[in-house]
């Protein structure tokens, strides 16, 4: 495999800088909190949970998946501090994540059933939804470890303006379950296998997971699924009956036919969930790697330096590139023209792709110099990576004149019709409509990661706070009152500081909004397994565009 002819790129970084030096003990301060956070998701419900679950002769969760997956594989976890800062317990109470099973790229969505007894949280909902949205875009089979109490039912309870709020959320939890079937019905018609195994309880609408799945694997004495236990079946009809028997393991491997596989225990379990992702005859659709993927030239532990926690120091994302890509090489485009934008290929672990990392806001040279990139790897099926850290698109008479409007509309076409995959890592800001430009979740980009010192807004909280400020001093100049500077300022400083918690990167991940924050140094890594999860879609090559202005 020939490497890029394309330089390594060269680093201007002085790693013994006063402000390198400040920059890495904050990231690693940073990184040593997302650590903790990280080990308090992967306790669950705690060691009492835990104990209960060993006595009863059951794995902990992520001892079940790593029954599943290939001996020393990585298993890339998706939202792992899910549910931060709410009334639930980190993680959501489920863990999604891709590994190797059988040689075989998959998606595994668990319940853990340690965190109220496997319940379906609206944080677990988002991310079983996220796994089923990673299956269907990237074409990888679907696999679920199922053992839950069902919904969570204890958004019902509170009062007055709170309990609408509560009731609200409780009917469309209810609405997304239905989708959830639908999403793994269509999954099959796809021809995206889905397998699930039943390591516990599986009742009311979580019976139909095993049900609309491909394979279902069940454990004797263990699994039990049907829609209604036997409380709720003795006071419907009178009728008297016993788990096993309404639906255990065994009848429903022998008598109903709803499970395929019986297992003796967990760890069998997860030796036949392998035996059948090896017989599925899987291959990737896309191109394997194709080019050397010798390491960076430039230091990757670097990368803990380059950002301040001030956003408003710039970053040359060169620096970051060149810790990323094969050999440093980077092939840079019209790199004389809209500067703040740089553009370019590159390849990470062989895989080809295009880079867009910006520079400053979005100007509309810049814009203009995206859309064509993006046209041209739409040609090449060459899928790109965007490196986000701006405050938007640049405002002003002069840019408006120029036509910011009308060029930051042709990169937002380029980025919505693009049908190359697109990979996201937020380092920095990513506020405005800049965030949709460089390909933001919200316009469909198969992953998005984002690095502790991101922060994501509709524009910086400074900015928010002033701009709201501006509002009230017209209001009062409107109706001729005197206008409260002391009180004014109390305002900014509270909404400046609500705005600053809210970007924050911990907050983003907590909803859900990206794939989970990543360490620095790991983003070559993460970047190379998704570029590997990505090839098992075939691309569907260039098409058409909507109108551009020109």
């Amino acid at each position: 495999m020939q490497p890029l002819l394309a330089p390594p790129l060269r680093s201007n970084l002085d790693p013994r800088s006063d402000a390198f030096v400040e920059n890495r003990a904050a990231m690693l301060e940073k990184l040593a909190e997302i650590d903790r956070f990280l080990d308090e998701a992967e306790a669950g419900g705690g060691p009492a949970h835990h104990e209960r679950l060993a006595k009863r002769g059951k794995l902990p969760v992520r001892e079940r998946i790593a029954n599943v997956l290939d001996p020393d594989s990585p298993f890339l976890e998706i939202s792992p501090l899910a549910a931060y800062d709410s009334d639930y317990t980190i993680g959501g109470g489920a863990i999604v994540g891709i590994g190797a099973i059988a040689g075989v790229e998959c998606v595994l969505f668990a319940n853990d059933p340690t965190v109220l007894g496997g319940a379906l949280t609206p944080y677990a909902a988002k991310k079983w939804m996220r796994a089923l949205e990673i299956a269907r875009d990237n074409c990888i089979p679907y696999v679920s470890f199922v053992e839950s109490a069902g919904a969570d039912l204890r958004v019902q309870t509170e009062d007055g303006d709170g309990q609408k709020r509560r009731r609200r959320a409780r009917i469309d939890h209810f609405a997304e379950t239905g989708r959830f079937f639908y999403e793994m019905i269509e999954l099959s018609k796809l021809r995206i296998p889905v397998v699930c195994v039943v390591f516990g309880s599986s009742t009311a609408g979580g019976a139909y997971q095993p049900g609309m799945s491909d394979y279902n694997v069940m454990i004797r004495n263990q699994s039990k699924v049907f829609l209604a236990g036997p409380p709720l079946v003795k006071m419907a009809t009178g009728e008297e009956s016993d788990d096993e028997t309404l639906g255990g393991a065994q009848m429903h491997t022998e008598v109903s036919g709803l499970g395929e596989y019986l297992a003796e225990d967990e760890k069998d379990a997860c030796r036949i969930c392998r035996e059948v992702i090896s017989h599925l005859n899987w291959r990737k659709a896309g191109p394997t790697a194709s080019l050397r993927a010798d390491p960076p030239a430039l230091d990757p532990e670097h990368l803990l330096g380059l950002v301040s926690p001030d956003l408003r120091r710039p970053v040359d994302v060169r620096e970051v590139i060149g810790r990323i890509v094969d050999g440093s090489r980077f092939e840079e485009f019209k790199s004389r023209y809209g500067t703040t934008l740089v553009c370019g290929w590159a390849s990470i672990h062989g895989y080809p792709l295009g880079v867009l990392g910006n520079n400053g806001v979005l100007n509309p040279e810049s814009a203009e110099k995206a859309a064509h990139f993006i046209q041209l790897c739409n040609q090449i099926d060459v899928p790109l990576l965007f490196l986000q850290n701006l405050t938007g698109f640049v405002v002003g008479r002069d840019f408006e004149q120029a036509g910011i409007i009308k060029k930051g509309s042709q990169m937002l076409n380029a980025v919505t019709n693009s049908t190359v995959p697109h990979l996201t890592v937020i380092f920095g800001a990513s506020y405005g409509a800049g965030t949709y430009a460089m390909s933001g979740r919200a316009f469909n980009n198969r992953f998005t990661f984002v690095w502790p010192t991101a922060k994501i807004a509709v524009m910086g909280p400074k900015q928010i706070a002033g701009v709201m400020s501006i509002v009230r001093r017209a209001q009062a100049a409107r109706k001729g009152e005197p206008f409260d500077e002391a009180l004014d300022a109390k305002i900014v400083a509270a909404v400046e500081a609500i705005q600053e918690k809210g970007s924050l990167a911990l907050e983003a991940t907590g909803a859900i909004s990206d794939d989970g924050i990543i360490d620095p140094r790991d983003t070559r890594t993460v970047l190379g397994l998704c570029l590997s999860v990505v090839r098992n879609r075939p691309i569907e090559g260039a098409r058409g565009y909507g109108v551009f202005r020109l």
